[in-house]
């Protein structure tokens, strides 16, 4: 469970006060709002990007709110997917495994299935800025479940594909999801993606979430 306690934050205009909210566990979760609504903000408060003003953040009744991002457990794909340029699909699903000293076997062992899970093997060798928006997409969502994280967070990883796309990487999440059992937390606008996914789906507005009527 991803547990948010008393959470205050200000952002210029924009305002979280107090907020409760709870994520239940090993379930895809959606949560939606108009753009502005700190949808984002709060993704990168669960996951050590961004520190509330006041509050506590607990995942598995772990508190992990003055924890590194690192040392939290969860896997981050950004809006943005933060590719590094210079590096190839294999090092990217590597990349955290590296980080947390995995053996050069069992490196090997989890890219190959990844690879598989994901369908993108012919692409390990090759530099991720010669990938499509579905490929780049498949390499983001690799490298935030290579080390086996408790929680998974998606900041609106179909917004920029094109139809068919979107259809292939929607089935493909929540087959992962249903095979890791993970805790997904899936950032959306959209009503028709959300309904697709969710076991469960809340609605964010004005600072607070609740769900969906």
């Amino acid at each position: 469970m991803i547990e948010l306690r008393d959470i205050s934050l200000r952002l210029g205009a924009f305002e979280i006060s107090g907020l409760n909210w709870s994520v239940p566990t090993g379930a895809y979760s959606v949560l939606m709002g108009q753009t502005g609504a700190g949808k984002t903000t709060l993704l990168e408060i669960i996951c050590g990007l961004r520190r509330p003003a006041t509050g506590s953040v607990l995942i598995h009744d772990r508190d992990v709110t003055q924890s590194a991002p690192g040392e939290r457990q969860v896997g981050y794909v950004p809006q943005d997917l933060a590719l590094f340029p210079t590096m190839t699909v294999r090092q990217h699903l590597e990349f955290a495994l590296r980080l947390r000293r995995w053996t050069k076997e069992r490196q090997i062992q989890r890219v190959n299935e990844l690879a598989e899970w994901l369908k993108i093997g012919p692409l390990l060798e090759r530099n991720v800025l010669n990938l499509s928006g579905g490929e780049a997409q498949r390499v983001a969502l690799g490298r935030a479940i290579s080390f086996y994280p408790e929680v998974v967070l998606l900041d609106e990883p179909l917004s920029a594909l094109d139809e068919a796309s979107r259809a292939r990487l929607q089935t493909l999440l929540k087959e992962l999801q249903r095979k890791t059992q993970t805790t997904f937390l899936h950032v959306t606008h959209s009503g028709d993606e959300a309904r697709a996914l969710a076991d469960r789906i809340f609605v964010m507005e004005n600072g607070r979430v609740r769900d969906e009527a």
